[in-house]
């Protein structure tokens, strides 16, 4: 239905062009009448002056007075007064207006076009030794596909086999390439280096992250944000200046004349188109920079929150766990006990796994050869390691198995831990802690200074011991521990009520506080009921990429504003000129044309990425 709506627009407006030079060239030529000379006009005014006058008046009749209701009075002002060229040139505004703001759309979501022409229409599906060819939507959760070298990556997936690199940048707008080794992670839309990856398909084509980022994208577009009934009421405001300036020009000049000349040279619906596509610019920029806005609406309300609340995990932290303490018992080499446990761990699937591989590289800790893994639930994970019986379990089976052995163990930590036997003898407890991401600190810092921000908080589900730990990491004072999802609801209602909040979150218990916050932004993908609760989702996890949506925000505003109050300070300018009589409706209808179109390309800036949209320290 819009798209039929911005062709007839596209067709009115081509009609007024050709109407227009047919007009000029036989007033130019010898004929035998000025009937003939307007013929062209008069088919422009009837086939598409008509059109528009009736569906201005459909507005009127539901109470909406926006500034192209000026176009409306000054197409029949201009037909009562014989002054068809200036009418048939509003024609041409208004309908051009619209074929311009679908250009305008069109050329500020070209990111997302490109992206879409390069996706690949077929995967290459391995099945024990041969390879197929097959359409996307035909790929399951769990199939395993090749990636030829240099080709785009079809699916988010696992590697599985293959050591390379894949350049994200189109999707991330990070310019690095990203190694790839069995167990990274890959997203669609990623172009593949020189060496094929085998990879696990981790979901449907329908649910990666190229398929989400242009079905939200699709839908942000058609959605009206309320900043586009800003540029309404700036309209109801400009109209009644408008037409009392055209009838005090008529009154004190006694010349009708003159108040077609204002209404002509006040006609900015085309200006006004300027907001929304300021709007739909800053989506894609968000969107090639790993955001996705799914309400239009962020981008006006975020720069206005003084309250910035973060749940903790996965936020102000990195979600993982991170070996943080090995305790030891007296006469036991903690170096070889890591030794002995990354030997083990490299062949478990346990979230805590990659922690200690990560300190065992870190201590340059030897890898042995490792016999008889075995990782039972319940049981823990086993192996034996230059003829060692090695065994990482948690301290309620100790207790249950070897209840000799629970008074030496050291107390209770407050984050994660896991006990190791050597031997069937204690050997060590290792604590985790989720890390606080680096950044954390100076971007909680920044936010005052930079983004009037006048109260950070934490707020988790989260042991009191560790929220008070992160907070102290990260320079937060304010903190809520062990709240459940309805009492962050009620907590995030009571501070959105006191003023505009910013709710950070990423897991599904965060949904209520996400949707009860003024503005809420969803980290990552791990939740569809996180990310369907939220105004924008990061896709990937970081602060940064929070900074710089604020960024994008304030920047949206100042130019949509810029665009609108700008181009309606000229046009009341020209209306003045206008009414003194300087500025016949010919002359004011294309001077207006001008300011419009210089409004709609100012408005288009805001697609272009500026060279920084971070201002803090990111390392």
């Amino acid at each position: 239905m819009e798209t039929n709506q911005n062709r007839m627009q596209l067709v009115i407006a081509l009609l007024a062009v050709i109407a227009i030079i047919v007009h000029l060239v036989l007033r130019f030529s010898v004929v035998p009448s000025q009937t003939v000379v307007n013929l062209p006009l008069y088919v422009a005014l009837v086939l598409g002056g008509i059109p528009l006058v009736w569906e201005l008046l459909v507005k009127l009749v539901r109470g909406e007075f926006g500034s192209d209701l000026l176009a409306g009075i000054s197409i029949v002002t201009a037909v009562i007064l014989g002054e068809y060229l200036a009418g048939t040139l509003v024609v041409l505004m208004l309908s051009g207006g619209e074929a311009l703001e679908g250009y305008a759309v069109k050329s500020a979501s070209s990111v997302l076009q490109a992206l879409s022409k390069r996706m690949p229409s077929v995967a290459h599906r391995k099945t024990n030794s041969n390879i197929e060819d097959v359409a996307l939507d035909e790929i399951a959760i769990g199939d395993c596909l090749l990636v030829f070298p240099h080709e785009v990556c079809p699916i988010d997936g696992t590697v599985v086999d293959g050591h390379g690199v894949m350049d994200e940048s189109y999707l991330t707008g990070e310019p690095y390439m990203m190694s790839k080794t069995p167990g990274a992670t890959v997203i669609s839309g990623a172009i593949n280096g020189d060496s094929a990856l085998t990879i696990l398909a981790d979901k449907l084509a329908v649910d990666s992250r190229y398929a989400q980022i242009m079905k939200v994208m699709q839908s942000s577009q058609q959605q009206r944000p309320r900043i586009r009934r800003l540029g309404d009421q700036l309209g109801a405001f400009y109209t009644p200046i408008a037409v009392s300036v055209a009838l005090a020009a008529w009154f004190f000049s006694g010349e009708a004349i003159r108040f077609l000349a204002v209404l002509v040279v006040a006609t900015p619906c085309p200006l006004l188109i300027a907001i929304p596509v300021a709007i739909i610019g800053s989506i894609s920029l968000a969107a090639k920079r790993a955001v996705v806005i799914r309400d239009p609406s962020v981008l006006e309300k975020l720069g206005g929150c003084r309250t910035v609340i973060f749940d903790k995990t996965g936020t102000l932290t990195y979600g993982e766990p991170k070996l943080t303490q090995m305790f030891c018992p007296p006469g036991v080499d903690e170096n070889e006990v890591l030794s002995l446990v990354t030997s083990v761990e490299r062949y478990s699937k346990h979230p805590l796994s990659e922690a200690i591989l990560d300190a065992g590289k870190e201590r340059k800790a030897a890898i042995l050869e490792t016999s008889e893994i075995s990782e039972k639930p319940g049981q823990g994970l086993r192996g034996v390691v230059h003829g060692k019986s090695v065994r990482i379990t948690h301290r309620k089976a100790i207790a249950k198995e070897h209840p000799q052995l629970v008074d030496q163990l050291p107390p209770p930590s407050s984050g994660l831990e896991c006990v190791v036997l050597i031997d069937g003898s204690y050997a060590a407890t290792y604590a985790f802690r989720d890390a606080p991401r680096k950044e954390g600190a100076s971007f909680v810092r920044h936010l005052g200074p930079r983004h009037k921000v006048k109260r950070v908080m934490l707020l988790s589900g989260d042991r009191e011991s560790e929220v008070r730990y992160l907070a102290e990491k990260v320079g937060v004072s304010e903190i809520y521990a062990e709240k459940n999802p309805e009492e962050k609801l009620e907590i995030v209602r009571k501070e959105t009520g006191l003023a505009d909040t910013l709710f950070v979150g990423d897991g599904i218990n965060d949904a209520p506080a996400l949707m009860a916050a003024t503005v809420g932004i969803a980290f990552g993908q791990n939740s569809d009921v996180t990310t369907e609760a939220a105004g924008a989702v990061v896709l990937d996890s970081s602060l940064q990429k929070v900074d710089e949506l604020m960024h994008i925000s304030q920047r949206m505003r100042t130019i949509a504003l810029q665009s609108a109050v700008g181009g309606m300070a000229i046009s009341i300018i020209a209306m003045f000129v206008a009414a003194a009589g300087y500025l016949p409706p010919v002359a004011g209808a294309i001077t207006q044309e001008v300011i419009d179109v210089f409004a709609v390309v100012n408005a288009l800036r805001v697609a272009l990425p500026p060279n920084s949209l971070t201002d803090y320290e990111t390392t």
